[in-house]
């Protein structure tokens, strides 16, 4: 098995195209996912989540729409090491960075109660819901994203 990481900068396929059905749903669940967050959080938790992933398609276009709704370089650039710049992101954007990390990751396979508490200290169970919908949406659009090997930088908010 061949564990290199550097692969080519065009995609394996055209994913919208050979499942539209899919990704009409895939639009539809992202619509409904981001209804009643804050525009700069859906980015945040975006970013993060790509981060994690490997994603360099979806960070590409999410560090650029942030930019565009006016979110700060330094909070895009420190949101790689949010545990170290915590005063730079509020403590409801903390606890949804540290969901977002638990449930993109599922380290030992759960998310641990103490992320999930603090996220509900900071949510209420509505908005904690759309929450876990918007980053189980990121999750998927990485995977899409990554396992097609879309490439970074045609994206244009």
């Amino acid at each position: 098995m061949t564990t290199s990481t550097a692969h080519t900068h065009h995609p394996r396929m055209n994913f919208h195209q050979l499942v539209p059905e899919v990704s009409k749903a895939m639009f539809a669940l992202e619509k409904a996912s981001r209804q009643g967050l804050e525009h700069s959080l859906i980015e945040l938790v975006k970013i993060r989540a790509s981060q994690l992933n490997h994603c360099g398609f979806c960070l590409d276009m999410h560090v650029k729409d942030a930019r565009k709704a006016g979110e700060t370089e330094e909070r895009i650039y420190l949101l790689n090491a949010w545990e170290e710049a915590t005063g730079f992101y509020t403590e409801k954007e903390q606890a949804a960075i540290a969901l977002t990390e638990a449930i993109t990751v599922l380290t030992d396979g759960f998310v641990p109660d103490e992320v999930y508490e603090r996220a509900a200290r900071h949510f209420p169970e509505q908005e904690l819901a759309q929450l876990i919908a918007l980053i189980v949406t990121i999750n998927s659009w990485n995977r899409i994203g990554v396992t097609t090997r879309l490439a970074p930088g045609a994206y244009r908010p």
